[in-house]
C-alpha cells in the first residue's frame, strides 16, 4: 500500500477587503488622536495587501509602517515585545536590528485567526503606543482580537 504525500497546503491569510477596512479604521483613530499616520497590512508572507498614508504624515513612516506589519506578521508577535526578546543577549541585540525590515518597537500587530497568523498591521507616525492603539483600532474594526 502507497501513501500518497500532501503536495500544496492551505494557509488561512486576510482578505483585502479586510486589510482595507484595518487601514481606514486606523486612520480614522489617528484622526482622533491628531496624528498624522501611515498604516499598512500585510498576509501571513510579509506581502503588503492595503497601505493608507494621511496627508502630512511624516515620508520616513511609509517604510516604517510597512516593515512593521511585516516584522508582526513575520514573528507572531507585537513589535514591542521584539526588543523584550533579545534585550539580555548582546549578538541579538546587537543583530537582529541591523536585519533589513525587522522592527524592534511598538506600532507592529499580528493578525491572528484561530491560532494561526493570517497577516499583519503596522502604523508609523506618532509614538510607539499611539501607533499601536491605531494599529489595535484597525483590528478590532474587522473583527479581530487584539494580541497581548
Amino acid at each position: 500500500m502507497t501513501m500518497q504525500k500532501e503536495t500544496t497546503v492551505t494557509v488561512p491569510q486576510i482578505s483585502d477587503e479586510a486589510a482595507a477596512a484595518a487601514c481606514a479604521a486606523a486612520v480614522a483613530h489617528a484622526r482622533n488622536l491628531g496624528i498624522r499616520i501611515n498604516v499598512a497590512v500585510c498576509d501571513a508572507t510579509g506581502t503588503l495587501l492595503a497601505f493608507r498614508r494621511m496627508h502630512g504624515a511624516f515620508l520616513h513612516s511609509i517604510e516604517i509602517a510597512i516593515d512593521k506589519a511585516y516584522t508582526a506578521a513575520g514573528f507572531g508577535l507585537p513589535t514591542r515585545k521584539l526588543f523584550d526578546l533579545i534585550r539580555d543577549d548582546e549578538a541579538l541585540r546587537l543583530g537582529i536590528p541591523q536585519r533589513p525590515r525587522l522592527i524592534v518597537f511598538g506600532g507592529g500587530l499580528p493578525i491572528c485567526q484561530d491560532g494561526a497568523v493570517v497577516g499583519g498591521i503596522g502604523v508609523s507616525g506618532g509614538s510607539a503606543e499611539e501607533d499601536e492603539a491605531c494599529a489595535a483600532a484597525g483590528l478590532a474594526a474587522v473583527g479581530f482580537t487584539i494580541p497581548d
